[in-house]
């Protein structure tokens, strides 16, 4: 069973920053690509940053991209995400989530097959 532990969330006001990390329990996490997603209260689950299992390409949504950093360190099983020029609309329980083998470019919920408890992030305007 893999476990996926995020942390790093908390209050920050707009224009602030924040890193998120996550850290796996699995020693295969290296053969695996990886992504953040958040979610709010009567909104799906939306795909924020990937990164594939070498580190080598990530993908972000328009909305975090220019902001928002992917990256992961293999030989600690942790995967992070740096988040800056925060905005109120960022405000979300983001979550880390491991991709499916033989799954092609895209990063829905669904292709993704373990998930983190997530963690908090709070934004003031």
């Amino acid at each position: 069973q893999v476990q996926l532990v995020e942390s790093g969330g908390g209050l920050v006001q707009a224009g602030g920053s924040l890193r998120l990390s996550c850290v796996a329990s699995q020693g295969t996490f290296s053969m695996y690509a990886m992504g953040w997603f958040r979610q709010v209260p009567g909104k799906e689950r939306e795909f924020v940053a990937g990164i594939s299992w070498s580190g080598a390409s990530t993908n972000y949504a328009d909305s975090a991209k220019g902001r928002f950093t992917i990256s992961r360190d293999n030989a600690k099983n942790t995967v992070s995400l740096q988040m800056n020029s925060l905005k109120p609309e960022d405000a979300a329980v983001y979550y880390c989530a491991r991709k499916k083998v033989a799954v092609g470019s895209s990063w829905r919920s669904d292709d993704m097959d373990y998930w983190g408890k997530g963690t908090l992030v709070t934004v003031s305007s």
